[in-house]
């Protein structure tokens, strides 16, 4: 099969981006992304609101003439330890755009120094606060990748073990969904871009004290009843694929209304290159699912 020259391109960037994570330290990484978050310009169409959520920092991202009363709660990833990048910024924007509505970016608090439950329950309450806002939940869909795909799943299981509403839906991007050690998962397996000294740092700073095995750290070992339709995406070639397949089907026995995507060749995550055309494939799917769930429509143009 001929690969594309613009998946070859991208592809042949993933060992930079795994040899960032095993040898820049986590705090200067950080502060690259910030002055990079900073300047980034996200396309005609779409503006950008630094927003508190009761205490919780957030962007909204709003396109013009998107509805005001439907909402994407959007939860990042960077497994629990890095902030907000560009690339999710821009992404953001595609789905806000494309969407016709606005899209809340949590910029929640990150491991080592608040370790779980911090990010969790700054997305139960940037989720309480936009119902607070007037929001209906039925009018709201979360999703997230990576770090952000386990915070969807776990923010779900909180808000209905609190009697809080739900959204309508949830989709997930190559979903961390288990924290305990699998280094046996798949033989001989090497992830294009994730080193496992990265896996065991972000596990480390994200579990610290707690057992991994807690549901609302690893949720593939959480009871799943009640939650609303779940997508999720995962590419062939990362070493979270079997994140993705465990977690759906633990809803699926639970009665959850979800379905799995596996993207051949693909990395983690692949969804933030732009210029890919698997990756507009994905986000463009994730879109449809939310549409057909709840009643989202692109606006009529004034």
């Amino acid at each position: 099969m001929t690969i594309p020259p613009i998946e070859r391109k991208i592809r042949s960037g993933l060992p930079l981006i795994r040899f960032m994570q095993k040898y820049i330290p986590v705090p200067v990484t950080n502060f690259l992304l910030r002055r990079s978050v900073a300047r980034v310009e996200l396309g005609e169409g779409v503006r950008r609101e630094a927003v508190s959520a009761d205490g919780v920092p957030c962007t909204w991202l709003i396109p013009e003439n998107g509805r005001a009363d439907h909402v994407l709660l959007y939860l990042h990833g960077g497994g629990f330890v890095y902030g907000l990048t560009p690339l999710h910024l821009k992404m953001g924007a595609y789905l806000a755009r494309e969407m016709g509505l606005r899209l809340l970016m949590v910029d929640y608090r990150l491991a080592p120094e608040h370790p779980f439950p911090a990010a969790l329950e700054d997305s139960v309450t940037a989720y309480g606060w936009l119902l607070k806002q007037g929001v209906s939940a039925q009018d709201m869909v979360v999703a997230g990748d990576s770090a952000g795909g386990n915070l969807t799943i776990t923010t779900l299981m909180k808000l209905r073990d609190e009697g809080i509403p739900l959204p309508a839906a949830a989709a997930c991007l190559s979903p961390a969904t288990d924290f305990t050690p699998k280094e046996n998962q798949r033989p001989g397996f090497e992830d294009p871009m994730i080193p496992p000294k990265a896996v065991k740092l972000y596990t480390q700073a994200y579990v610290g004290e707690d057992d991994p095995h807690h549901p609302l750290i690893s949720p593939v070992f959480g009871d799943l009843h009640g939650l609303p339709p779940l997508l999720v995406h995962a590419g062939e070639d990362e070493i979270l694929r079997e994140d993705a397949v465990r977690i759906v089907r633990v809803a699926q026995s639970a009665g959850v209304d979800a379905r799995l995507e596996i993207y051949p060749r693909m990395w983690h995550v692949w969804q933030l290159n732009l210029d890919l055309p698997q990756a507009t494939r994905s986000l463009d799917d994730i879109i449809q699912f939310f549409q057909t769930h709840k009643n989202v429509q692109n606006p009529t143009p004034i």
